[in-house]
């Protein structure tokens, strides 16, 4: 059982949230703004926090900088948003952030993503009470220099910048569509060879509905399978609209 503190303005957002997460046996809290947030997080200590990205009063992104530049980031935050670019979820990792959920969220990527993050929360504990029991240094603060390839590893989803970007051949001075388009095939190119191209692997890992997956890989003109397969493009069930 864990505390987790779930902001978003949204209130069916919230309610569906806590209900999912209380199923699970977390103790959930809920906060409509960052103003609550602020307030719930020195009340109750959370050990993993859900942010939206999109507020009327303080975005999720400057919260997370806020908690980030105080010293107050104790809990991974799992970023959420249905609007956000790839650069606002590749700025939240830089802060910290552990992951990025697009809305919708499927069943499924929540509770990877929430048990993951509950996972890091306590490994990143286990050293900081034995330092303390030992009379050593504290344990780093997420976001720092010691934890940036932790992060990095664990938000693999985000596109790379720079020098990383030119190393996988996508050309930064490019329009934002096309610059995102090609980092789309790449990374699901990435997913279909890991999973030995099984689309329902690929689809849990994407956080995508199947058909919202089969679709996506058409649009990029990505192939589905090695060899002969590779020519016919798109086997499996007919598309439906959602």
């Amino acid at each position: 059982m864990a505390n987790i503190l779930v902001v978003d303005d949204e209130v069916g957002i919230r309610e569906l949230l806590s209900e999912i997460l209380s199923d699970e046996g977390h103790v959930v809290v809920t906060a409509e703004n960052a103003a609550r947030a602020r307030i719930h997080r020195e009340q109750t200590p959370p050990d993993l926090v859900l942010l939206d990205i999109w507020m009327p009063d303080t975005d999720g992104v400057t919260l997370l900088k806020e908690w980030v530049a105080a010293g107050q980031l104790h809990a991974p935050v799992i970023m959420m948003s249905g609007h956000a670019t790839l650069e606002t979820a590749v700025e939240a990792t830089r802060l910290g952030a552990l992951d990025f959920l697009e809305k919708p969220i499927t069943l499924s990527r929540l509770l990877t993503a929430v048990r993951d993050g509950l996972r890091h929360g306590q490994q990143r504990r286990e050293p900081a009470r034995a330092l303390g029991a030992g009379g050593g240094a504290s344990a780093p603060e997420p976001g720092g220099p010691e934890t940036n390839g932790a992060v990095s590893a664990a938000f693999s989803d985000a596109a790379p910048v720079g020098s990383e970007a030119a190393a996988l051949g996508i050309n930064l001075d490019q329009p934002l569509r096309d610059a995102r388009d090609q980092f789309e095939r790449i990374y699901f190119e990435h997913l279909l060879v890991k999973e030995n191209y099984s689309m329902t692997r690929v689809a849990d890992r994407a956080g995508l509905e199947r058909t919202h997956l089969y679709r996506k890989l058409k649009q990029l003109g990505v192939e589905l399978g090695r060899g002969a397969r590779r020519t016919e493009r798109y086997e499996g069930p007919a598309e439906t609209e959602l």
